[in-house]
């Protein structure tokens, strides 16, 4: 979704940890500990190093303050379509040729366009990193844009969207149809995937503006993680990074959303579904504050496991659905890599027999005892058990971009990397009461909103008798 896949090889990189004394269920635990080193260039870059020397890879990701929620109005699809251009040759570097110099180095490569940021990373044998830097910083300093290249992947861009929206069953459910739904403001609510009329309005100048504007070191952060000599490759950056000139950034969007009142029902007749699905969304708390460690543990309880509180519920107890896969900044990242205002979706598919309403009635009997009744110490300790272990999976993904995808998100947002190291202590503060009140708040049926998916067949069916 929004990505370039490439082949995937190495090792995962190892996490840091020290033992403390602190019990969790009566057991002692360890706390997650990252290295850092975080500086910033003259220019404004934003540089994190994280060295860790378990096995002899190392990761270069480049994240850019934009992505398809702050992308400006009249630009829908332009951070997608930039994730594309980026592959299309700088000024050392010809067409595909970045692609080239990594996957001949032996190493991987992706990049993504996500709610907050785009991004572009490699995995690569440690030997490797100053070669990659060079890259990174040659595509940085100045793009391929020509008519021939915005022309060519505005083209591809339109055709993904055919391909993985238009034409396709279930097509943008529920990542694009929850926040358009959900959200009322623009910048949470557009079509994420961009307007065809925006995306065949793109000239060369619109897109040379939008490089020049959002892909300058001043607007960006650069994570340098796994087995590195921190000191040469701070020497590397510098003479890469350091000349590139900053850009006049303009003033951030307002992203902020009301507090929403009433519960909001849509329904998509969708021609080539061939089962039911519904999806809600409810709007989740600020980060880092209180209520928002409360909710991650919220989804453990309910989504996450065989054990969860839905499975239970829909899939054991009543049978309407063989599965059901939700969390916060779903399908697009995790609770931790997103900076506006999110939602927590949930999907299930499940078979004509099946009502709408009895779909709702089984998420509510598994949410409202969470609302009436605070849960006891031991159910909240599994829950944060099953937290650190999620956290800990997350970090070591992808031969270890996923710690350089924390590290970056939380330098790119927060200006403080250090977050990584104190989400386990924010989860667990958490007591009953606060997840009640949590659940109280948030998982409230006025603050959701509910998408239905009928698939066109049964539609017919169902206006003809």
């Amino acid at each position: 979704m929004m990505s370039r896949s490439r082949t995937w090889l190495l090792g995962l990189l190892g996490l840091a940890v020290v033992t403390t004394a602190g019990p969790v269920a009566a057991q002692s635990r360890a706390a997650l500990h990252v290295p850092i080193e975080y500086y910033k260039l003259p220019n404004g870059l934003k540089v994190v190093m994280s060295r860790d020397a378990t096995v002899p890879t190392a990761v270069v990701a480049v994240y850019y303050n934009i992505g398809f929620r702050n992308e400006p109005r009249s630009r829908t699809g332009f951070a997608h379509l930039f994730e594309h251009l980026m592959f299309q040759g700088s000024q050392n570097l010809g067409k595909m040729e970045f692609i080239r110099l990594v996957e001949q180095n032996g190493g991987l490569l992706n990049g993504s366009t996500r709610f907050d940021f785009t991004n572009y990373y490699q995995v690569v044998p440690s030997h490797a990193v100053r070669r990659i830097l060079w890259g990174e910083a040659d595509r940085m300093r100045g793009l391929a844009i020509d008519t021939a290249n915005v022309n060519n992947q505005r083209d591809v861009v339109k055709n993904e969207v055919r391909v993985n929206v238009i034409n396709q069953p279930y097509g943008g459910f529920p990542w694009i149809d929850l926040p358009v739904a959900a959200n009322t403001n623009w910048y949470n609510a557009h079509n994420f995937y961009g307007d065809m009329s925006d995306l065949d309005s793109a000239s060369m100048k619109d897109a040379a503006s939008f490089f020049k504007t959002y892909y300058a070191p001043n607007n960006a952060v650069l994570v340098v993680s796994g087995d590195i000599d921190v000191n040469a490759t701070k020497a590397w950056v510098a003479e890469y990074f350091s000349k590139i000139p900053p850009a006049t950034l303009p003033p951030k969007p307002d992203l902020t959303e009301p507090r929403q009142t009433a519960e909001k029902r849509v329904t998509r007749i969708d021609s080539l579904a061939t089962r039911p699905a519904i999806g809600l969304g409810y709007h989740v708390p600020e980060r880092f504050t209180p209520e928002w460690y409360a909710f991650g543990l919220l989804d453990q309880l309910l989504a996450q496991g065989r054990d969860s509180r839905f499975y239970q519920e829909l899939v054991q107890k009543r049978g309407l659905t063989g599965g059901i896969d939700a969390g916060i900044n779903f399908g697009l990242g995790s609770q931790f890599d997103y900076q506006g205002p999110m939602l927590y979706e949930i999907q299930a598919f499940h078979d004509a027999d099946k009502s709408q309403e009895a779909m709702v009635a089984g998420f509510d009997a598994a949410i409202e005892p969470l609302r009436t009744t605070p849960v006891d110490q031991a159910t909240l300790d599994r829950a944060l058990v099953k937290l650190r272990s999620s956290l800990y999976a997350e970090m070591e993904q992808f031969a270890g971009f996923g710690r350089a995808n924390l590290l970056a998100a939380f330098a790119l947002f927060d200006d403080d990397p250090e977050r990584i190291n104190q989400l386990e202590q924010g989860f667990a503060k958490v007591t009953p009461a606060l997840l009640q009140r949590t659940a109280q708040e948030y998982l409230r049926p006025t603050n959701r909103t509910i998408v239905f998916i009928v698939p066109a067949a049964k539609a017919a069916a169902q206006s003809t008798r």
